[in-house]
């Protein structure tokens, strides 16, 4: 599961002939992971183990475990492996993404997409990898800065099932000073973060365990070598690129495919997490004590005592990061967020906006000691969630404000999108776990509350003729015109009864036939809406049609069908006898 993802075979996906045969393949052609540049690809374990061959089966690449869940899709192509894993329980759940991982990722596409413009990648081809790496960060457990709570570690190499890769970070990243193990929400092993770290979350510094990092770092090690993911040969070099292995590549693809067709944000901490692993099966390897005494020496046969937690690999295990800081640094002083207890609303009104609109009302927060003190210069993050398309203002959905004196931060105002329903909002104090407060809003169908015809003409036809004109009318609501919203003609019986009549004028359907009910209209930009051409049938007299929108607007017009006036025909000429 490493980014040390170069040369990946998974165990049993290939035998060992194939594996040799494949990182052969990849070296001469300069194919995935291949190198292209100083950073082709990430620091190799052949550096410090020999190369695969019938007795090494994977050993040279980490041979690195993953998740096998498969989406709860009906095979969408390409279709997986048969070998890859199995399906995951059916159900919508698994199309959310915690909502500070699925920022990150929508956050590193978009500076891939300044920076790396032909690389075209889609912010769903993280998440189908940090669904398959790291499960989403364990279902995104994650504080408010986006670090993991309790880093993601694989398991270590040491040649017992994978490569031999001994310590190359001193165990700065994963506290292991005897050999490297698998690091963070995306995978990375120590050497290779060395030189594709980033820093996504512009705090100054480059964390394997902060999925903003992690997934930055993610995108430009796709993106390196010119590959194009907008190609298909471009997206299955990166892939494999990641792992050298073709249930892998089916497996991610199915995820990218998965994630295109429709995800949503949830809170943070309730994803799903995988539970099938590309090792099940394999004797799990205890973890080495996290650090060397003084004065080890590289080399020196490794305490013996293990890990009383093993480390699980395909999304590895959480600790709290026994490892001491290196160099040491000062004891952390006081900061406002640390005497918060609590948050509380401060007085937020209902949350209601129509689709298109901007919130009227803004949620405010007020951070609270235990004591229900006000707490200033507090950083709260609000965080929209939900299946929506609703934003703050700006287009993000993730939006960081201090709290005033009086401890309230104000949260920029909500922009509803054209998605109605329920959405939720939810808070957290960066850097502190503390009790949060959730908010719920909701996005309504576009409204008018009044319809009028825009023209005074006489609707009038002979039997089965058509009119002449074209109605049009015009939606408002509250004065101002009511663009997008939906309308519904039909021709009724009666003013006092509106179910559809079944004789009298009548619209055509694409196909020609008769139609007395049409659905799915909508006013333009200026709030007009011109109808399709009306028809009569044989049947004279005088009938209704109305039009109705969300909101209350009605507007009901005339509809004559008479027989021409034969009194108005010319006279006949005189006869040529007369």
């Amino acid at each position: 599961m490493a980014a040390h993802f170069g040369r990946r075979l998974r165990k049993g996906a290939a035998t060992t002939a194939v594996a040799a045969a494949a990182v052969a393949a990849l070296s001469a052609s300069q194919a995935p992971g291949a190198a292209g540049d100083d950073h082709g690809r990430p620091a190799s374990a052949g550096a410090s183990s020999p190369a695969p061959d019938a007795a090494h089966d994977g050993d040279a690449t980490g041979n690195s475990p993953y998740y096998t869940d498969l989406p709860p899709l009906k095979s969408p192509n390409p279709s997986p492996s048969s070998t890859v894993g199995d399906p995951v329980a059916r159900g919508e759940a698994e199309a959310g993404v915690p909502a500070t991982v699925l920022d990150a990722y929508k956050k590193a596409e978009a500076e891939l997409r300044s920076s790396k413009p032909g690389c075209n990648l889609p912010w769903q081809l993280l998440a189908a990898i940090g669904k398959v790496e790291s499960g989403q960060a364990r279902g995104g457990r994650v504080d408010a800065d986006g670090t993991t709570l309790g880093r993601i570690l694989g398991p270590q190499l040491d040649g017992n099932g994978f490569a031999l890769i001994k310590d190359t970070d001193h165990g700065e990243y994963d506290g292991n000073s005897h050999y490297d193990q698998a690091i963070g929400p995306m995978q990375f092993i120590p050497s290779t973060w060395a030189w594709a770290g980033r820093d996504g979350n512009a705090d100054g510094k480059a964390d394997p365990n902060n999925v903003y990092d992690a997934a930055l770092a993610a995108g430009h090690y796709l993106c390196r070598n010119d590959w194009d993911m907008s190609t298909e040969p471009g997206l299955h070099s990166a892939i494999l690129s990641y792992n050298n292995s073709q249930d892998y590549l089916n497996l991610v693809l199915n995820w990218l495919q998965y994630y295109r067709e429709g995800a949503h944000s949830v809170p943070d901490g309730t994803g799903g997490v995988p539970s099938h692993r590309s090792d099940d099966g394999t004797p799990r390897t205890h973890t080495p004590a996290p650090s060397d005494p003084p004065g080890t020496k590289p080399g020196q046969k490794p305490d013996p005592k293990p890990d009383p937690k093993p480390h699980q690999p395909g999304g590895g295990s959480e600790s709290p990061d026994p490892q001491p800081p290196k160099p040491p640094v000062p004891p952390k002083q006081p900061t406002p967020s640390d005497t918060v207890d609590h948050l509380e609303d401060a007085g937020t009104a209902q949350l209601t906006a129509m689709a298109g609109d901007t919130f009227g009302q803004r949620i405010g927060t007020r951070a609270e000691t235990r004591a229900g003190t006000a707490v200033a210069k507090v950083r709260v993050r609000f965080t929209i969630t939900g299946n929506t398309d609703a934003t703050f203002a700006g287009g993000e959905t993730v939006a960081t404000v201090a709290t005033d004196a009086k401890g309230v931060a104000l949260a920029p105002a909500l922009q509803a999108g054209e998605k109605t329903g329920d959405f939720k909002i939810t808070t957290a104090v960066v850097g502190h776990q503390v009790k949060s407060v959730g908010y719920t809003a909701t996005v309504t169908a576009r409204a008018a509350d009044t319809l009028t015809r825009t023209g005074d003409t006489a609707m009038t036809c002979t039997p089965g003729g058509e009119f002449a004109e074209q109605i049009q009318v015009k939606a408002t609501y509250k004065g101002a015109a009511a663009d997008r919203v939906a309308a519904t003609a039909t021709l009724i019986k009666a003013a006092d009864d509106a179910t559809e009549n079944d004789k009298g004028p009548y619209f055509k359907d694409a196909d020609g036939k008769t139609v007395r009910t049409l659905t799915g209209l909508k006013t333009d930009a200026e709030g007009r809406l011109t109808l399709p051409k009306l028809y009569a049938d044989d049947t004279t007299g005088t009938f209704l049609l109305r039009v109705t929108t969300p909101g209350g607007g009605t507007v009901t017009v005339e509809l004559k069908v008479a027989a021409a006036d034969a009194s108005a025909s010319p006279s006949p000429s005189p006869s040529a006898t007369s």
